[in-house]
């Protein structure tokens, strides 16, 4: 891979969101503010360019890639954000959400500091066939306080404004000022970048084409519940948090009331704001594409249908791998006999990818 990366220090926003984890409600096994947590202002992304490219060229079109819920690495999208770009001939950015992959503290990765926490819950049974070492972190960090998802997916598209800010003014030294701005999103990312064409803060996202991936459901209709993502009683809690208090909360000011909170309400629950969010797929079909999978149990394809309306027989298309796959691992688990298989329908998958964001 020619892989480039890169520091970044949040700015946008900053304040606000600050004033908010200062009031969230700390979890139990971390006993630290989320407005301490270094690692989440101050982190590196990466940028992955064609082989054919300069190092020091700028770049006419860009896409950002944004990742799934609970992702501690990069490892699983290296290869998918490589074939896009030498397919495309663009840069992909990887762009890490807040507190995942690098901004996070390690010790939230370590399998023996979480598995002694699991340990303490052994007496739970239905914990105990969900809550693992990998989702423990986030399960308890939501349960302690959903009003931490959508806070940090504000903090992470004022991140992301604050990137195109810095390309826009010439700073960025692989993007023209220019640039045209496309996203290839996979799971919650898909939801995040679903707020961002349908806000579309600074008009940045005018013109931009999107690639959902195993993503695009109503936010109702997932279920994250996943010994990977979330253990199933802290998803259950978020689910009830945001279908059945978090728009009534006005007197405890959660709510901001501007367009991008509109635009994430707009997609928690079919019947909120329903013509305004089919309005927007009807004006915006052109610019989406989303390749569901028929087994995904996370993000259904009902889901997608649901949020899109009518559009999806425009935008949408299911596939069935003819091998054992799952939402978390689309492509399925390594195992020789399947490698051609799996190397035909990645490939599949990413030049429809390649072909429509190109």
């Amino acid at each position: 891979m020619n892989l480039h990366k890169f520091t970044f220090r949040e700015v946008k926003g900053r304040d606000a969101i600050l004033y908010d984890m200062k009031k969230s409600i700390i979890p139990s096994f971390f006993p630290f503010r989320d407005d301490t947590i270094t690692e989440n202002y101050k982190f590196e992304y990466q940028v992955i360019i064609p082989q054919k490219a300069s190092a020091k060229a700028k770049h006419s079109s860009l896409i950002i890639l944004f990742h799934g819920l609970n992702e501690r690495s990069w490892d699983k999208y290296y290869a998918w954000a490589d074939y896009i770009s030498n397919s495309t001939g663009k840069p992909v950015f990887l762009f890490p959400l807040a507190f995942h992959i690098n901004r996070s503290p390690s010790s939230w990765s370590d399998p023996r500091a979480m598995q002694k926490y699991v340990e303490q819950e052994r007496g739970d049974e239905d914990r105990e066939r969900h809550l693992t070492f990998l989702n423990y972190a986030l399960s308890k960090r939501v349960e302690a306080d959903p009003y931490r998802f959508y806070l940090a997916g504000r903090e992470s598209i004022n991140n992301v404004c604050q990137l195109l800010e810095e390309i826009r003014r010439g700073k960025h030294p692989l993007a023209d000022p220019n640039a045209k701005i496309d996203i290839f999103a996979y799971s919650i990312g898909g939801l995040m970048a679903q707020v961002l064409l349908m806000s579309n803060p600074c008009n940045y996202f005018t013109t931009s084409r999107l690639f959902l991936f195993c993503a695009g459901s109503l936010f109702n209709l997932m279920r994250g519940d996943s010994r990977m993502i979330m253990d199933r009683n802290s998803f259950n809690a978020m689910l009830d948090y945001y279908t059945k208090h978090f728009i009534y909360f006005k007197d405890e000011k959660r709510l901001k009331g501007d367009i991008l909170e509109h635009a994430f309400i707009c997609h928690i629950d079919s019947s909120l704001n329903r013509e305004q969010r089919e309005s927007f797929y009807r004006e915006s079909s052109s610019r989406i594409r989303v390749i569901s999978l028929k087994k995904d149990k996370v993000v259904p394809t009902e889901g997608i249908i649901a949020a899109m309306g009518e559009e999806h027989k425009k935008c949408l298309l299911e596939m069935d791998f003819p091998f054992s796959y799952s939402h978390e691992n689309p492509f399925g688990p390594l195992a020789q006999k399947d490698d051609i298989q799996k190397d035909i329908w990645f490939r599949n998958v990413f030049d429809r990818v390649s072909e429509f964001l190109g």
